[in-house]
C-alpha cells in the first residue's frame, strides 16, 4: 500500500544541512502496523512528515520518493496533497494538548476535516462526529466540549477520532501515547489495535518505546541517527536481533522476570548530522567498530526470510 523508497531529507542551518532522514526505505502492507523506533532526534518524526508533506519552511526533501498505490506523493502539487491528505493519508501528532485549537470546540474541528473532503449535510456530518465518538469510546454528548474540558487521554482520543474523519487507508502515529500515564498508554494502545482490527486500518506508528511496539506491531525499523539500520517482522527483530544497536535497545528494557541488576545503557550521544559523520553512523558508540565502520557504509542486506540489517559485521555478532 506504502512504499518509501531512498528518502532524503534535510533542514537548512546556518552551519549546514542536517540530514535529518537520509535514505530511509520501508514497505506498508494492507491492515499492517509497522513501528518506526529510535532515540529521541533520530528522524522518525520527520519520516511522518515528510510521507504527508508538512514539513516547515527550513525542511527539503532532497531525494527519494513515498509511493500510495504507485503514486510518488513528493511529485504532487500543494493542491494536490491536499485532497491526498485526511482522505487516503492521515496523522495523529504527537502532544493532542498542543494540536487542538483551544477556542474552537472538538466538534467544529473535526467537522472542518470531514467538509474539506466529504460532501455531506450539516446532519450527516453531525452522525459522522457521533459515529467517531463512539469509535474511540467517547460519549458523543461531549462533541460540543472545547479541548480544556477534556482530560488528556480523552484529547488523544478526540486526535485519533479527528485522523478517522475521512475514513483514510494509512494512519501515522506520531507518538501517541506521550505525557499519559501507564493506564491510559495502554488503553490508548487497546484503542488502536481495535481500531486496525475493525477499520482494516494500515498503521505506522512511531515510538521510542520498544514494548509498545511488541504489544501492537506486525513489523518494525529501527532508525539511528537518519537511517534504517534493521528492518523485519516483530518476531524475528526481538528474538534475534542482528544490529548492535537494536540489541542495546532490547537489553535496555527493564524485564520483570529478571533479577536485580543495573540496566544496560549505550555510551556516547548521537554524532551532529551537520558535518562529517562515520560511514557507520552508530560506529562511535559501538563495542564492535572497526575501522571499515568509519570508512565503508554498511548497506542493507538480508538478513532473514523477512529481515535485514546495515552491518559489516552482523553475521558474527551473537545477541547478547
Amino acid at each position: 500500500m506504502l512504499r518509501v523508497e531512498d528518502l532524503k531529507t534535510y533542514y537548512k542551518t546556518p552551519q549546514g544541512f542536517l540530514k535529518a532522514v537520509d535514505g530511509v526505505s520501508f514497505t506498508l502492507e494492507k491492515g499492517e502496523i509497522l513501528g518506526l523506533v529510535g532515540e529521541s532526534a533520530c528522524g522518525k518524526t520527520t519520516v511522518a512528515l515528510s510521507t504527508i508533506r508538512l514539513l516547515s519552511p527550513a525542511a527539503q526533501v532532497m531525494g527519494g520518493k513515498v509511493l500510495l498505490h504507485g503514486e510518488d506523493l513528493l511529485e504532487k502539487t500543494e493542491n494536490e496533497m491536499r485532497q491526498v491528505r485526511w482522505r487516503n493519508i492521515s496523522i495523529i501528532f504527537q502532544g493532542a494538548l498542543n494540536s487542538l485549537n483551544p477556542v474552537l470546540s472538538v466538534k467544529q474541528q473535526i467537522a472542518e476535516a470531514i467538509l474539506a473532503h466529504l460532501h455531506l449535510s450539516g446532519e450527516e456530518v453531525d452522525t459522522a462526529i457521533n459515529r467517531l465518538f463512539t469509535a474511540v469510546r467517547l460519549d458523543p454528548d461531549r462533541k460540543r466540549n472545547y479541548p480544556h474540558e477534556f482530560s488528556g487521554g480523552m484529547k488523544q482520543r478526540v486526535m485519533i477520532a479527528m485522523a478517522l474523519a475521512c475514513n483514510p487507508e494509512v494512519v501515522i502515529a506520531d507518538e501517541p501515547t506521550t505525557a499519559l500515564d501507564v493506564i491510559v498508554q495502554r488503553q490508548i494502545l487497546d484503542l488502536i489495535r481495535n481500531l486496525r482490527d475493525e477499520l482494516h486500518l494500515s498503521m505506522i506508528l512511531i515510538t521510542h518505546d520498544l514494548s509498545v511496539v511488541a504489544q501492537l506491531c506486525d513489523k518494525v525499523a529501527i532508525m539511528y541517527a537518519g537511517k534504517i539500520v534493521e528492518f523485519g517482522d516483530i518476531f524475528t527483530i526481538f528474538e534475534n536481533p542482528k544490529h548492535p544497536y537494536t540489541q542495546a535497545l532490547l537489553k535496555s528494557i527493564p524485564k520483570m522476570e529478571a533479577t536485580k541488576a543495573r540496566l544496560s545503557h549505550i555510551p556516547g550521544s548521537v554524532p551532529d548530522l551537520t558535518g562529517e559523520v562515520p560511514a557507520c553512523r552508530f560506529y562511535g558508540r559501538c563495542q564492535f567498530g572497526q575501522r571499515v565502520c568509519e570508512e565503508v557504509e554498511p548497506k542493507i542486506e538480508q538478513s532473514g526470510p523477512q529481515s535485514s540489517v546495515a552491518c559489516h559485521f552482523w553475521r558474527s555478532i551473537e545477541p547478547r
